[in-house]
């Protein structure tokens, strides 16, 4: 690996090896009123404030400064930012900065609640373009480019366009075509690329929708780079989209007094990114290959090896069905019974996501896995993988409902032909079924029907308690 260069975090241990006494915030004082060693020494050293030398989030010209242009280089963004509050206030501000009241945006029917949340507040109109579905894993993967040419003819007038790419199982579209498209009839596109920020990297990695020509583009750093949760980047390569309006935005969105914990974790995770040579990627591929074939040892499990649908699938999501009468969601709780724990379950697959390097412990994770699996029979006659919940190719949703029109809460069973008052959401993976303002179909009740059945975890109200419709 290259030599880590990491300006920031330099900087940070540089100060806590000179300072003397603390007296500024924050309260912990470098750690010392707590009375665990391992968070003194490890973390709070690190957790000062804007000082002399430390620079300014909301107005870099230092070390900050410095960091951000290197994470630009590397990306080969116009500008990067750093982010502290996630992925959500990227995806709020690159919203913000490009739409107004009334606004018409595209926006990929599988987003993330952030993209639906950035919408409501820009009081923007969104139409929906509905994902295609992958067979293999019943799990939503990215839109066509007809379904994109399809809804310009019908709008004359669309302000941005705002994909999700890759998905969360790591399915990734190539989407050159939609973009060069979009830029012709002088729309910008905003990506959610909140699972792709060590894409780029070289084969079998997917590319960057930066690469591209993706206007904006959001990455969490924290789900595959090692930086802490909530540390993620913010790319801007546009002629499109002015670059003041998304940093007045981000100052607006932003805590005014940032983590430098996180910022120090991003400096890290552009640094060990950018140190990676060729032979560390490979060596990476090759440990998780092996581990791919160890796993097809497993008779009660299958290792999901593509997927239909889309172009690329990261390596670093690994995706396993239940060759058993386990849903998912119960292989993903036997797994956890053993100290196994996977990123999230559906009622068809769970999803490992691996680490960018070198894998340990591969004989005495796969003899665990045996042991805890061996005494579940191995079944031929399992469900198919996915469930018959079809929504129209392009639709437009009513955002503009007041919370303060009258709401009442009816059955499930009751709702098909009513308006929702509330987003349907399970989480993981956080993307809504559901959405407040949208007509509830027979397909909505059926899907909400099944994933109830199967004990998916919803965030707020649950479903099988009744749903929210406006009178």
């Amino acid at each position: 690996m290259k030599k880590l260069h990491t300006p920031l975090m330099d900087r940070l241990i540089e100060h806590y090896d000179r300072q003397v006494f603390s007296f500024h915030v924050p309260g912990h004082k470098y750690g010392e009123l707590w009375s665990d060693d391992r968070f003194k020494k490890d973390l709070l050293q690190l957790d000062a404030t804007e000082l002399s030398g430390l620079d300014d989030l909301h107005d870099p010209s230092g070390v900050i400064k410095e960091a951000q242009d290197q994470t630009a280089r590397f990306y080969q963004a116009d500008r990067s930012y750093f982010l502290v509050n996630g992925t959500t206030v990227g995806n709020l501000a690159m919203i913000l900065a490009t739409c107004r009241k009334g606004s018409t945006v595209l926006v990929q029917r599988n987003c993330h609640k952030s993209i639906m949340n950035g919408i409501r507040l820009a009081e923007a109109i969104p139409v929906f373009l509905t994902p295609e579905v992958d067979v293999t894993t019943g799990v939503a993967t990215g839109i066509t480019i007809e379904s994109v040419e399809e809804a310009f003819k019908l709008y004359d007038a669309i302000d941005a366009v705002i994909l999700t790419n890759p998905n969360y199982y790591g399915m990734t579209q190539d989407l050159t075509g939609i973009i060069a498209f979009s830029h012709e009839q002088g729309c910008p596109v905003l990506v959610d690329e909140a699972h792709g920020a060590h894409f780029g990297i070289g084969s079998p990695f997917p590319s960057s929708s930066l690469s591209m020509g993706a206007d904006v583009v959001v990455q969490s750093a924290h789900k595959t780079l090692p930086a802490m949760t909530m540390a993620s980047f913010l790319h801007i390569k546009s002629s499109l989209v002015d670059p003041l309006e998304l940093e007045d935005k981000l100052e607006v969105l932003q805590s005014s007094s940032p983590s430098y914990v996180l910022m120090a974790s991003l400096d890290y995770a552009r640094a060990y990114l950018e140190s990676l040579e060729p032979d560390d990627i490979k060596q990476i591929i090759v440990s998780i290959q092996e581990l791919k074939e160890r796993l097809k040892t497993v008779p009660q499990i299958e290792v999901v090896q593509g997927s239909h649908g889309c172009d690329y699938h990261d390596p670093l999501k690994l995706v396993v069905q239940s060759r058993t009468k386990l849903s998912g969601y119960e292989l993903q709780k036997v797994l956890e019974q053993v100290g196994i724990y996977t990123e999230l379950a559906d009622p068809f697959n769970v999803l490992f996501v691996l680490p960018l390097s070198r894998l340990k412990q591969k004989d005495h994770l796969i003899n665990l896995i045996k042991a805890t699996l061996s005494s579940y029979e191995v079944v031929n006659d399992r469900k198919p993988m996915h469930v018959n919940y079809k929504l129209p190719a392009i639709a437009e949703i009513d955002l503009s409902r007041s919370n303060q029109q009258e709401q009442t809460k009816v059955p499930l069973a009751e709702t098909v032909g009513k308006v929702s008052a509330e987003t349907i959401i399970p989480y993981p993976p956080g993307i809504p079924i559901l959405l407040k303002g949208e007509r509830i179909t027979k397909d909505h009740l059926a899907y909400c029907s099944f994933l109830i059945e199967q004990k998916a975890r919803f965030q707020g109200n649950q479903p099988d308690q009744g749903i929210m419709i406006y009178r």
